[in-house]
């Protein structure tokens, strides 16, 4: 096994131009790539050190879709302002950005793209790009789709359309433009990159485009944005700046990575050691639910549910009881040489307000947190469902400025590996599994493939 730290990156193609730069507002956007590093912090020297690797794409886990919008704007300032100053630096000539968020249209748009714009700048264009092939989103005629049980449904009749936070109305991606903008880009001044355009080359018609146009691209197979991608590299060679509002598809085509080192079937072998694994679930969308239903049917697993309502009365006094409690019942079964799932209750509750609902949150988060990093010592292996809880068992539990991504288990699960100089779990490989992916049987399928390296 190698080290996850920059130095030991696996031999891929040389370093190619421009260099793609990823702001991802959950640490899930990588789930189509591979070998590439992902930074939880953005300082100039940690950004410096994205830039200088071999890959051609690096990742700045910014979890602003945890954040209020304030915040989020606040973030991304910054993070923008360093990479300009690592750019500079690393004499870094040609680069995209791209501002990756959720397949199902939830995040911070257009706070985001209005922020880096303004950070850094003179971009000819933006475009919405959400399509996720592997987790069933496509875009057709500039309408936006989720399958479900197999039927293709626009995403504003789906559960994530009435999101507490990201609700939206439109699954038409011009009008959702002038709905999230609050009119400001009018529907119909949106570009609309159509699947007729993208198969016959947009090249001539994207060096046309100024003043950080807004575009909205479909995408049916990864070959259209294959071709797509194609023709945006060609048109940012001869000096074109683009931005991008996308979901992770597109970044496959833009890194045109070869095959991962380990196919994801055989991702057991990454494993440290032949102990029990953990599992920590925060995400509660109903996806999940069924997929912690599936988890516990699987042989040697054994649930801990967390009570998260008894944090309503103390947060501080009762997080420390929960705590104890989970730990102490953690090391228990992790003794008897089972795998232990962790996961919070998925009775929904009410709040007075958008502020409140996140504060409880991140109370909620830090009690996961301080979980993950009691967690034995000894651990063959990490799960963590869910896109925010996976950022902040990134960033928090193990405490990892930087992780290297060694690709994927499930369509759409990535799999990083600590540093082996780690304090508490070297060389542990840790699944992200975000909320909205996969069947019913996804998360038991992932447990099973790391679960055959234990033995008896």
């Amino acid at each position: 096994m190698t080290s996850t730290s920059p130095s030991s990156s696996p031999e891929i193609s040389p370093l190619k131009s421009p260099k793609i730069v990823v702001l991802d507002d959950d640490p899930t956007g990588s789930q189509t790539v591979h070998s590439c590093l992902l930074l939880t912090q953005w300082d100039v020297d940690t950004l410096r050190t994205g830039l200088a690797d071999r890959s051609p794409i690096m990742f700045v886990l910014t979890n602003t879709r945890a954040l209020t919008p304030s915040d989020a704007a606040t973030v991304t300032r910054e993070v923008c302002h360093n990479l300009k100053l690592a750019i500079e630096a690393e004499a870094i000539a040609e680069f995209l950005v791209v501002s990756r968020s959720d397949s199902t249209l939830r995040g911070h748009y257009p706070i985001e793209t209005d922020a880096i714009a303004e950070e850094l700048g003179g971009f000819d264009a933006h475009f919405l790009v959400p399509a996720f092939f592997e987790g069933g989103r496509f875009t057709r005629d500039s309408i936006h789709y989720l399958v479900v049980n197999g039927i293709p449904t626009p995403v504003h009749e789906t559960e994530f359309a009435k999101d507490s936070v990201f609700a939206y109305k439109y699954s038409y991606l011009p009008d959702y433009v002038e709905e999230k903008t609050n009119g400001r880009i009018k529907s119909d001044l949106v570009e609309r990159f159509l699947l007729s355009d993208i198969r016959s080359g947009s090249l001539e018609r994207l060096m046309q485009l100024k003043g950080n146009q807004c575009g909205v691209v479909d995408g049916e197979t990864q070959a259209d944005l294959d071709r797509f991608a194609s023709d945006i590299l060609i048109a940012a060679s001869q000096g074109k700046r683009f931005l991008f509002r996308s979901a992770a598809s597109l970044l496959t085509a833009l890194a045109q990575l070869p095959p991962q080192p380990i196919p994801a079937e055989e991702m057991s072998k990454y494993m440290r050691s032949p102990k029990p694994g953990a599992v920590i679930v925060g995400s509660h969308v109903k996806k999940t639910t069924e997929q912690l239903e599936k988890l516990l049917q699987a042989a040697n697993i054994v649930p801990v549910e967390i009570d998260v309502s008894r944090l309503l009365t103390d947060v501080e006094k009762e997080s420390q009881i929960l705590l104890k409690e989970v730990s102490d019942r953690v090391d228990q079964i992790h003794a008897s040489g089972k795998t232990v799932a962790i996961f919070t209750s998925r009775k929904e509750l009410s709040f007075a307000d958008i502020t409140t609902r996140q504060a409880f949150g991140q109370s909620v988060s830090a009690l996961l947190m301080a979980i993950v990093q009691g967690l034995p010592a000894d651990i063959g292996f990490l799960i963590s469902k869910g896109g925010i809880t996976s950022n902040d068992v990134l960033s928090t539990g193990l405490a990892l400025p930087t992780a290297r991504l060694l690709g994927q288990i499930l369509a759409g699960c990535s799999v990083v590996r600590t540093p082996s100089d780690h304090p508490r779990f070297p060389d542990l490989p840790v699944v992200l599994f975000p909320g909205n992916v996969g069947d019913a049987d996804a998360l038991a399928t992932v447990y099973n493939r790391l679960a055959a390296g234990i033995h008896d």
